[in-house]
């Protein structure tokens, strides 16, 4: 008879929301290592644009699932989900691992699990994938192929064309008759904050990525022959220092440009959360307070949870 699946607690929520300074205050109460489910963390060398952790923070509180390939590479929810199970069975005995991101994708992929790839002819495949590096639409595209689609990022969009244009399936209908289970019960953590809160968070977020040199990390990354268009350079603040170092945008204009991306970012992922969560339980913090608090409070919370 299989085990059954391990229950793990998942902080997740928007951009900016403080899921950093939570989990870094938890470790105060129980030893914690952190699964990173963030799609952007992943890539080596972009570190101030994603907010990955220091250094500092990372020798208190191990973090695994980033740096993990460089700009350009692809890395799909299915690799994270297949890796994310070695991940889990290495955390020490003792230690209590936390799923910490705001993408959906990869939290439900260890969740809910995924489907087996059908066979797909491979140079199709790429063509299609040069053809969505660049094309405008992507989104509207996916939803006429998928009327499932329910948004997610360029690359969510290029796999939802993919799947449906060289298996004349759509994705949802794959997902639907070849799940493979997931990995583990999720506990959701999910950290709100009201929207003016959030939106202050955002611009002062942007203002000290600025500040810390994230236009000398992109040129440094650029300087090293990765393309502009290239996979975690075409991300929320990436995309838009790229802008500007065209001249398509001015030093004044590039700071506002970060924050509106970011706003419109950290709206989706609050759609995704409110309706792809499933039935698994949820509890809601209010991220007003301050994260020593809420770390306090999320112990004794996940110390008297059922289950």
């Amino acid at each position: 008879m299989d085990a059954p699946r391990p229950l793990i607690p998942v902080i997740l929520g928007p951009t900016a929301v403080g899921k950093t300074a939570v989990v870094m205050e938890l470790a105060r109460h129980l030893p914690v290592t952190v699964i990173s489910a963030d799609s952007r963390q992943i890539y080596r060398r972009l570190d101030i644009g994603t907010a990955k952790p220091t250094v500092e923070q990372q020798s208190v509180v191990p973090h695994m699932g980033i740096d993990i390939v460089d700009p350009g590479d692809r890395y799909s929810a299915g690799r994270f989900a297949a890796e994310a199970v070695g991940w889990l069975g290495a955390v020490p005995a003792g230690t209590q691992p936390w799923v910490v991101g705001g993408t959906g994708f990869y939290i439900r992929a260890l969740a809910d699990g995924l489907f087996r790839e059908p066979p797909m002819d491979s140079a199709r495949r790429e063509r299609l994938r040069q053809w969505a590096r660049t094309a405008a639409g992507l989104g509207r595209w996916a939803k006429r192929l998928d009327t499932c689609y329910s948004g997610g990022g360029r690359q969510r969009a290029a796999r939802t064309i993919e799947v449906a244009l060289l298996t004349g399936r759509p994705l949802s209908w794959w997902q639907s008759r070849a799940k493979v289970e997931g990995v583990m019960r999720p506990w959701y953590v999910q950290l709100t904050v009201p929207r003016p809160v959030l939106h202050a968070r955002i611009k002062q977020r942007a203002a000290d990525m600025l500040a810390a040199g994230l236009v000398a990390e992109v040129e440094a990354v650029l300087a090293e022959g990765v393309p502009a268009d290239a996979r975690g350079l075409d991300g929320v603040g990436y995309r838009e220092v790229i802008q500007y170092l065209r001249g398509q945008l001015s030093p004044e204009q590039l700071a506002e440009a970060i924050v509106q991306s970011t706003r419109r970012y950290a709206k989706r992922q609050e759609t995704w959360f409110r309706h792809q969560l499933g039935d698994a339980p949820v509890v809601t913090l209010d991220a007003t307070e301050r994260p020593n608090l809420l770390a306090e409070r999320l112990f004794h919370l996940w110390k008297g949870r059922d289950g």
